[in-house]
């Protein structure tokens, strides 16, 4: 089993406004500065009040890193967590992650949790520190584009 990586921030804004971001795909590419591309690939219509994404293919484009992968999602139904595995991917081999919201006193803390395993082989150290610079990044332009708007 591959190790998980955890980071957290606190965003000014109700978990229902943070998750409203996280689950606009489609705008990726407008705040996420890797992301160049996202497509909606299924989305659950059987529930319209929340009509979730259900699978997503994400181009990235992260200097040294590029991949087109598609991640599959799995939405509490409380609205305050979201979860996603690597269906496929050029460059990965797995992708497991989560975005759990903690409503605190009007804001809302953010914990992202993250496992990647690449096709080809990484030293652990090197990984992980490239999961929390993902993570770090992610965190700050999500609280930067809900805080923004």
């Amino acid at each position: 089993m591959a190790d998980e990586s955890t980071q957290s921030i606190v965003v000014d804004a109700s978990a229902d406004e943070i998750m409203a971001v996280i689950a606009d795909f489609p705008a990726y590419p407008e705040w996420a500065a890797a992301v160049k591309q996202t497509e909606v690939l299924d989305a659950d219509d059987a529930n319209a009040d929340s009509n979730r994404a259900k699978k997503v293919r994400f181009t990235l484009d992260a200097g040294v890193f590029k991949d087109v992968y598609t991640l599959e999602y799995d939405w509490a139904a409380d609205g305050r967590e979201v979860n996603w595995n690597l269906v496929e991917g050029q460059m990965q081999r797995m992708q497991r992650g989560t975005y759990r919201l903690d409503p605190q006193d009007g804001q809302t803390k953010v914990t992202y949790t993250l496992s990647v395993q690449l096709v080809v082989p990484m030293i652990g150290l090197f990984r992980r520190k490239a999961e929390k610079m993902i993570m770090d990044t992610a965190l700050k332009e999500l609280k930067r584009r809900v805080e923004g708007s």
